[in-house]
């Protein structure tokens, strides 16, 4: 398990899970054409759809936790800080 155990594998994780979870809702839930259709006056919706987005990180930070991958673990925490930065953005 230590071949696993790098920091760059958990911040390539970190980055692009939440976006494939991301899109994958907007998908499922047909959002894109209100999302299209009144674009950056959704802040809210936004920031939600980025709060969501990050769970499957936050969730996975403890499997690499339990299984003491520690440094992945902390990739994984870097990757998703640019998807919160960003939820905490659009709300203020």
């Amino acid at each position: 398990m230590e071949r696993w155990d790098k920091y760059w594998i958990g911040i390539v994780l970190g980055l692009i899970m939440p976006a494939t979870v991301g899109y994958v809702y907007i998908e499922t839930y047909g959002l894109r054409p209100a999302l299209e259709m009144f674009g950056m006056a959704l802040s809210q919706t936004w920031s939600k759809l980025l709060i969501v987005s990050v769970f499957p990180d936050l969730a996975f930070i403890f499997v690499f936790y339990a299984a003491d991958m520690w440094k992945t673990s902390k990739g994984l925490l870097i990757g998703a800080f640019p998807y919160i930065l960003a939820a905490i953005a659009f709300l203020l």
